[in-house]
């Protein structure tokens, strides 16, 4: 990472107040409000968090220390006893909660199944004592590998209840990548499906857990829980798997929350790297509770009434914070959905929302654009008059897709949170409170109450309003990461030596560029690595891609560099069109042209390439570095594990994009 300004340009001065009636009622209602808050929290965050601790949360026994902070490594509420599976779940039974649905699911093929807080809570005492029979005991790691189904939250909250660090592996994953995750957490069993619905074909799950365990591999696995789903035949090996279907009412559904440390593990989560060894991503118990319990409550605004819906499947941070976690704790009812947009039924998330009176949706900028080029008349053609929030997640969203979610989705009615964050902070950081804060679309807006952010320079220092340079958070907070799993130097090395400490406090980097306007906004310009120097200038990818998306014809775009001798790096975009343009020479020239005119002349393409869809990871983020390969020609190497189609790079390769 070399020392440079991250230039900026296609200022966005379109501004969108919150509605009158939207602020009344939220939970934060007010500009000034939040500010108050946010004053309060920085002058004191100690007290600010213990505060909201004490008022939020169910604690068995109360914190002797709010902070330790030994930099890197932080302990929240230290000495205090609590359970996070109490806190989503039984907490709510002593109120008029305990028959409210707490899940709403889904299925891709069309079934749909509702469970309310108490239906919830027997199931997940049942798998937890079902855990403890096949020798599971507190800290001892579980792997998840399951579909979008009621059972993997479930098995979340099991795992939670007696005190099992759970290590959820998103059902995509290969063979390979699940067995290299489970022999890194050393888990002593899995929980997995016969298999899962995607896109009208059947993934095997349970086959590839076999492939994962078989001759040698993951040898701490002792056990394999298996979940009826798709009802095609499996191996079932005897003495190590077992059908949960089978064994489920044979079990009692009394099983008491174990008081778990502040500190103890809650879950792994492994991050994908391009090379080397998975990256487990600790979190632990009561800071992380409190984390996504108060995030979800302000950013999403959650009212009783609330049919709430993030769409992020459960391997993914987002799919446990904001799907699971932060819902379930503020007694919210959350939707869970197997299927995926597909050509038998583009139009499947609409249906959904307008089935099922959808409030509040949060779903990912790559999805929005597909969404875009799949054409309006899907979602005109349904009642989404239930939306009253919009969400957005995963990466910077380019300002023409923000406008059309908020005008095709949310009718010009509804709030958008555009929200960053990463598995690493386990909550969102910086984001629009929807009641308080006016949005600027393409902009996170302002850091959450609590959250001490800044854009600064490699030597930490702060940089000149609207200068690029490197988003950093100068001060811990509850849902931090603790650690990487078994490997803290790694977790030193690559957090917290980037930028060296200031004034004697360390500063967390994000590894993002970033850039703050003059209101105070940030704005996000994407992974350091997706910045680019073009004779001399420093370019944000994020930049030229939101000049391209905002082209008429362009549904989506990606922009990487080119080696160049002359210029340093040339850019070059992979561009999806709209379905009703077809590529050409002329459409090539033309949209140059309108990158120039955006941006200048620095920013022009030196190549455009068409292609039909561009790779991605299976919760939607576009893969440059494979882009990066095939722009200079180079083989692809790296870890393709987390890959939703390989036949997007064959295609690319082939020049059929």
């Amino acid at each position: 990472m070399s020392e440079s300004t991250i230039e900026s340009s296609l200022p966005e001065k379109r501004l969108f107040h919150p509605r009158a009636e939207f602020s009344q009622n939220a939970h934060i209602k007010s500009l000034e409000e939040y500010k108050s808050i946010y004053d309060r929290a920085k002058a004191d965050p100690e007290q600010f968090w213990a505060e909201l601790a004490e008022q939020e949360l169910h604690w068995f026994q109360k914190w002797d220390k709010v902070l330790d902070w030994q930099p890197p490594f932080a302990k929240w509420f230290v000495g205090g006893k609590i359970n996070i599976s109490y806190n989503c779940l039984d907490r709510h039974l002593q109120t008029w909660r305990k028959n409210k649905a707490a899940l709403i699911w889904e299925g891709e093929p069309g079934d749909s199944r509702t469970l309310t807080y108490a239906q919830l809570h027997r199931e997940v005492c049942q798998m937890a004592n079902l855990l403890k029979q096949l020798g599971v005991q507190k800290g001892d790691r579980v792997g998840i590998y399951m579909p979008m189904i009621p059972e993997a939250a479930i098995a979340m909250l099991a795992c939670a209840r007696i005190g099992a660090t759970h290590t959820v592996v998103f059902g995509g994953f290969s063979a390979e990548a699940l067995k290299d995750r489970l022999v890194d957490a050393q888990a002593r069993l899995v929980i997995t499906a016969d298999g899962g619905w995607r896109k009208d074909a059947i993934v095997p799950l349970k086959q590839q857990v076999d492939k994962a365990l078989a001759d040698g591999g993951a040898t701490s696995v002792e056990n394999v829980l298996v979940v009826r789903r798709t009802g095609q035949d499996i191996d079932m090996l005897p003495g190590r798997d077992r059908w949960w279907h089978e064994l489920q009412h044979t079990i009692s559904a009394d099983c008491a929350a174990e008081p778990m440390d502040s500190e103890d593990m809650l879950f792994i989560l492994y991050t994908s790297g391009t090379t080397g060894k998975p990256k487990g991503v600790v979190h632990t118990t009561a800071g992380y509770n409190l984390y996504s319990h108060i995030t979800t409550k302000w950013i999403f605004d959650i009212q009783d009434t609330d049919v709430y819906w993030c769409t992020a499947d459960i391997g993914w941070i987002t799919g446990h914070s904001y799907a699971v976690y932060g819902p379930l704790s503020n007694g919210a009812t959350t939707l869970m959905y197997e299927g995926a947009p597909r050509a038998s039924n583009p139009g499947c998330m609409w249906d959904v929302i307008e089935k099922h009176g959808v409030n509040i949706f949060y779903t990912a900028p790559t999805a929005i654009r597909s969404f875009i080029k799949m054409g309006d008349h899907l979602p005109k053609a349904r009642n989404l008059s239930s939306l009253r929030l919009l969400g957005t997640v995963g990466e910077p969203i380019n300002p023409e897709a923000w406008m059309w979610y908020y005008r095709v989705i949310g009718g010009e009615r509804c709030p958008i949170v555009d929200t960053w964050w990463q598995t690493e902070t386990g909550g969102i950081m910086i984001t629009p409170l929807p009641g308080a804060i006016p949005t600027k679309p393409g902009s996170a807006t302002l850091p959450f109450p609590g959250i001490i952010a800044d854009v600064v320079n490699l030597e930490g220092d702060s940089v000149e309003t609207n200068e690029g340079g490197y988003l950093a958070v100068k001060y811990p907070w509850p849902g931090m990461m603790r650690n990487v799993y078994g490997d803290p130097e790694r977790f030193r090395r690559t957090y917290w030596e980037h930028i060296p400490p200031k004034d004697g406090q360390y500063i967390y980097f994000a590894g993002d560029g970033a850039r703050r306007d003059e209101d105070g906004y940030y704005w996000v310009m994407g992974r350091v690595d997706d910045v680019m120097n073009v004779a001399g200038h420093r370019i944000g990818t994020m930049e030229i891609e939101s000049a391209l998306v905002s082209h008429q014809a362009v549904a989506e775009a990606a922009v990487v560099g080119k080696p160049d001798e002359i210029k340093g790096q040339e850019i070059v975009a992979f561009v999806t069109l709209k379905n009703s343009y077809d590529a050409s020479e002329e459409l090539k020239k033309e949209l140059k042209q309108h990158v120039v005119q955006e941006i200048g002349a620095l920013a022009r393409p030196g190549e455009i390439f068409f292609t039909d869809a561009l790779p991605k990871t299976r919760s939607g983020k576009i893969i440059r570095r494979f882009l990066r390969f095939h722009a200079a020609g180079q083989e692809l190497t790296g870890d393709t594990s987390t890959l939703e189609d390989r036949g997007v790079l064959d295609k690319l390769r082939e020049g059929e994009g």
